[in-house]
């Protein structure tokens, strides 16, 4: 039944995107076909001078995105580098060195989760790194076989079979710090598979961004000029904006919700390694990201068109956004623990990340959907 309600997502999200983008494509289409002149004055007139988000897009795409992308493809790197140590010298040292390089690898991957389309969606990249929660028996029946543990018998794997959680089991188990001297040679030859299989795919996603790969940066930046994908700007942001709402639904209403709900720490999120609360704060720090423009640098961030219509309004989301990442904070380590004995701080958080979500939602989106845009 987990099992069913995670694809169930994958699959509402894609179908939600899919939907967009028809949308978006209908609402370019109707404007340009039925708009008149007068009615395009009259717009104008109300809504201000259009503004002009070709370098936010831009920024977006090569600030934010791609930038995020490089770093977690690096990071993976690292990450299988300390995992291969560890295979040599299964020493202490070197086991919780491994550990760290994969809280440090989930760090660019949960905040990438902003911007949840394009390459990672289509391409089916989100399910092959991220699915959860995994299933024990299932990671159980790989060891226990006889198959050889390549990176391409690993490849072919269910998604909850392989990635970030599966790396994130072999390394940590239940949370405690784990024995070196526990781990098997069997989990070894697994942990590296999964782990070069996962820095496959972060590389295919770094690429599909890339100018030198496909180059999907350019599809969003040049929007409403030569764009394929995104007949106008005004298409690109709304994406922009529904990444931000998808992320803050996700941690809202499923990631901290479910297992507090249910009262299930098998539903938690990073179970395994307590990293769960700062995946949540991740999630929304990628929020704070695609809204301000930066990653390891500053860009124009969507923040300046907000500003330039209601300065009200970039000044409260910009405060909601913080309150949401320091009310997931105040949540007691591990967060698997708080769902029954700290459950006061986890529906505050609850509460503060439901409040960046409509603030998107109603004040926002509707905003970036009635404004003009060259």
């Amino acid at each position: 039944m987990k099992l069913y309600t995670l694809k169930s997502r994958k699959f509402l999200k894609a179908c939600f995107y899919w939907t967009l983008f028809c949308c978006l494509l209908l609402a370019s289409a109707f404007v340009v076909g039925c708009g008149s002149d007068e009615d395009e004055q009259d717009d104008e007139l109300a809504q201000g001078e259009a503004f002009d988000a070709s370098t936010m897009l831009n920024d977006f795409a090569n600030t934010v995105v791609l930038a995020t992308y490089t770093d977690l493809d690096n990071k993976a790197g690292e990450l299988l580098s300390a995992v291969k140590a560890l295979a040599a010298d299964t020493s202490q040292a070197n086991l919780e060195k491994a550990q760290q390089a994969w809280k440090a690898t989930r760090t660019p991957w949960e905040q990438s989760e902003a911007f949840l389309f394009g390459p990672v969606d289509t391409q089916g990249l989100d399910p092959a790194l991220d699915s959860w929660p995994v299933d024990h028996v299932n990671l159980q029946s790989v060891l226990d076989s006889n198959d050889t543990l390549t990176v391409d018998f690993v490849s072919g794997l269910e998604d909850t079979q392989k990635g970030f959680h599966t790396i994130e089991f072999l390394l940590f188990r239940d949370g405690n710090q784990r024995k070196a001297s526990d781990i098997t040679a069997r989990e070894l030859a697994y942990l590296v598979s999964t782990t070069e299989n996962l820095k496959e795919s972060t590389s295919q996603l770094r690429l599909a961004w890339a100018p030198e790969g496909e180059n999907f940066s350019n599809a969003v930046a040049q929007a409403g000029v030569s764009s394929a994908i995104y007949p106008s700007q005004s298409a690109a942001v709304q994406e922009m904006v529904n990444g931000m709402i998808v992320i803050a639904d996700e941690v809202a209403n499923g990631k901290i919700s479910d297992p507090y709900n249910e009262s299930d720490t098998t539903l938690v999120e990073s179970q395994f390694s307590f990293n769960s609360i700062s995946d949540f704060q991740d999630n929304i720090r990628g929020i704070q990201n695609v809204y301000m423009g930066k990653f390891t640098s500053d860009g124009q961030g969507l923040n300046e068109f907000v500003n330039s219509k209601d300065a009200d309004l970039d000044a409260r989301f910009q405060q909601e956004v913080q309150a949401a990442i320091d009310a997931i904070g105040a949540i007691p380590d591990p967060f698997r623990d708080s769902i029954t004995v700290n459950r006061g701080a986890v529906q505050a958080a609850i509460d503060a990340v439901s409040k960046v979500q409509q603030t998107l939602e109603q004040d926002i989106l509707p905003l970036v959907q009635s404004s003009e845009f060259n």
